[in-house]
C-alpha cells in the first residue's frame, strides 16, 4: 500500500474520490460502521461478517484506484458479491444445537425491542442467501428496485421476485407472527388497564 499515490480528491459520499491512502482511510472511518451491519445482515454471524467487510476492505484497496465516483456503491457491491461466492461454496459452517436462553428482564421496552430485533435476525437466517440479500438491500440498505438488481447483477424482475417470495415467507414465519401476537395482547393489555 503506497502512502503517496494522489489521483484526485473529494468525499467519501457520491463526487469525486480521493484515490489515496488517506481518502480510502477516511471512507473506512466514515463507512464500516454501516458496511458492518449490512455483513451481519446478510451472513447471521459477527465473525463472519467481521471477515466479510475485512475481506471486501482489502478487495476494495487494491481496486481503490479506479474508484471515480460513488464509493459507497462500489464497496457495497464488492460485499454483496464476495458474501454470494461465498454461499456458493455451500459452506455452512458450524450450527448450534440448542438456544441459549435469553436473559429475563422486568418488561422493559428495551427487552421487548430486543426480542424483536432478535425474532427478525432469525427470521432472516431462514431465509435463502438470495432472498436475504435482497430485503437486506431493499429494506435495510433502502435501495431501489434498480439499485439492488446492480449490486446483485441480476434483473429488476428478478428482484421484484425475491423480494415478494422473502416477504411472503416473512409473513407467516413464526418467530415473527409470534411477536405479533405478543405485541398485540400486551398492546390491548396496556389499553384495558388505561380505560380503567
Amino acid at each position: 500500500m503506497r502512502d503517496d499515490a494522489p489521483v484526485g480528491d473529494g468525499d467519501e459520499g457520491g463526487g469525486v474520490v480521493a484515490r489515496t491512502r488517506e481518502g480510502f482511510e477516511h471512507f473506512v472511518a466514515a463507512r464500516s460502521g454501516a458496511l458492518l451491519r449490512t455483513a451481519y445482515l446478510l451472513t447471521q454471524d459477527n465473525h463472519l461478517a467481521e471477515d466479510l467487510l475485512q475481506t471486501t476492505l482489502a478487495k476494495a484497496w487494491r481496486s481503490w484506484a479506479r474508484v471515480e465516483t460513488n464509493p459507497d456503491a462500489y464497496v457495497r457491491k464488492i460485499l454483496v458479491n464476495t458474501y454470494a461466492t461465498w454461499w456458493r461454496r455451500k459452506w455452512n459452517g458450524e450450527h448450534p444445537t440448542d438456544d441459549l436462553p435469553e436473559p429475563a428482564s422486568a418488561g422493559s421496552d428495551h427487552a421487548a425491542q430486543e426480542s424483536t430485533s432478535f425474532d427478525v435476525r432469525s427470521a432472516l437466517a431462514r431465509l435463502p442467501k438470495r432472498q436475504r440479500a435482497v430485503v437486506v438491500l431493499r429494506f435495510f440498505e433502502d435501495l431501489s428496485e434498480a439499485e439492488a438488481a446492480r449490486v446483485l447483477e441480476c434483473s429488476r424482475g428478478t428482484v421484484k421476485s425475491q423480494t415478494s417470495k422473502a416477504l411472503a415467507k416473512l409473513r407467516v414465519d413464526p418467530s415473527l407472527v409470534n411477536a405479533a401476537d405478543e405485541h398485540d395482547s400486551t398492546t390491548s393489555e396496556t389499553t384495558e388497564g388505561a380505560a380503567r
